[in-house]
């Protein structure tokens, strides 16, 4: 243990999430749940855990306290060996501001890195949907030499315009950090691919600290990471791209090798779920091997009766099927079906409770939400609008926490 490298994990879960209303009105973007009995952030901290990097500082600001909740009850990890997952909520040391930016974020709670003392500073995101040993881009980020390097993931160029765009050349070097480009570069190995940025950066201490004091100095600066660091390192010629897709994770299949959503709109946050429920899934939540931990659900095993059925969907403990028929669906703990019920392609977080003989097609229930006997939700868009449900590009319709949809 004494050769290896020390290492600081900072994952920013302070974002509003806005894109993701209502879902966010009354949590912060990575306390949304997911995949039934998970929460956003739980994907992020399982890579880091299960990868061995178990100092880890959650920068919290937004509507934090279910965030805070889960990560103080569940990421318990043992203090006789120095490992902790701890929420730092704004702290304001720098005066009576909150955090300007992900870059001020980081800045303004430099406290952290003099007093871990860390050779190397991982940040993450706390918000999408993926798996990776993040030991692995360590490596890579070391046997490189540069001061920072940047998680890429390769997309389709004729869809990389709504990136931002990674164009390096074949010694991963990092010529040109773009934002949302018009025309993005090809990669030399496959021109009609690009480099999308993950969001996910790992820093040589000293390098990092240098880069975010110039960049407080900047009066004019977003203060961001993807927006101002990392362009300042590209600039310098101290940035490195790391392909996602050479990452090699226990138990991933060929299907969900290097899987990776931005679940950072409604229509992602639904596809991302379907991608969890096919016989062969697109991303699988079931690999042992590489696990994502979560709090226990204290709850007994899901219960069908009266002819209750489900076909490829996932069913939380707690959940009672009374003679309704689930499809395609992703139920969070205690959700309740009852008789002649149809729930078809939708997301139901905890509580929700779907009347006899109603209907939920292509649609995310929030938390406590009550769809009355014979109710409709997702069947007539328009009507669903005008009962001031939200309705996705994509047509999904979102009923937001704890309201009672009655027949029409």
């Amino acid at each position: 243990m004494a050769g290896h490298p020390k290492v600081l994990a900072i994952v920013l879960a302070g974002g509003e999430g806005k894109r993701l209303m209502p879902l966010t009105g009354d949590r912060a973007k990575p306390a949304v749940p997911f995949g039934g009995t998970y929460r956003l952030i739980d994907f992020v901290l399982s890579n880091l855990v299960n990868a061995d990097m178990r100092q880890i500082a959650v920068l919290t600001q937004y509507k934090s306290h279910s965030l805070d909740r889960h990560i103080s009850l569940t990421w318990r990890m043992s203090t006789l060996l120095g490992n902790y997952v701890t929420p730092v909520p704004a702290q304001q040391r720098l005066g009576p501001r909150w955090y300007q930016g992900s870059a001020d974020a980081i800045y303004q709670s430099l406290n952290l890195i003099n007093d871990e003392h860390p050779d190397f500073v991982v940040v993450f995101g706390a918000d999408n949907i993926y798996r990776m040993d993040v030991s692995q881009m360590l490596d890579a980020h070391i046997a490189g030499g540069l001061g920072c390097t940047v998680a890429g993931i390769r997309v389709p160029r004729s869809q990389a315009s709504s990136f931002g765009v990674i164009d390096a050349g074949e010694d991963a070097k990092i010529d040109a950090f773009l934002e949302k480009p018009a025309d993005p570069p090809g990669l030399s190995d496959d021109p009609e691919s690009s480099f999308a940025s993950m969001g996910n950066y790992i820093f040589t201490t000293d390098a990092l600290i240098d880069a975010l004091a110039a960049d407080a100095e900047i009066e004019n600066s977003r203060h961001d990471m993807g927006g101002d660091i990392i362009p300042s390192f590209v600039e310098r010629g101290e940035a490195q791209v790391y392909d996602f897709t050479v990452n090699s994770v226990p138990g991933t299949t060929d299907r969900d090798r290097a899987y990776w959503r931005d679940v950072g709109t409604i229509d992602a946050y639904h596809e991302a779920h379907m991608d969890l429920v096919s016989v062969d899934p697109v991303f699988n939540l079931y690999n042992l091997d590489w696990p994502i931990w979560t709090y226990p659900v204290q709850m007994p095993g899901a219960k069908f009766t009266l002819d209750g059925r489900s076909t490829d969907s996932i069913v939380s403990p707690g959940c009672i099927v009374s003679g309704g028929v689930i499809d395609d669906s992703v139920l969070s703990p205690n959700v309740r079906v009852m008789e002649d019920a149809e729930v078809d392609q939708s997301v139901l977080l905890s509580n929700a409770w779907v009347g006899r003989k109603a209907v939920v097609r292509r649609a995310i229930l929030d938390k406590n939400v009550v769809v009355e006997e014979g109710a409709e939700v997702g069947v007539d868009q328009e009507a669903d609008r005008a009962r001031g449900f939200t309705l996705s590009d994509g047509g999904i319709t979102v009923v937001g926490k704890g309201v009672v949809v009655k027949k029409a």
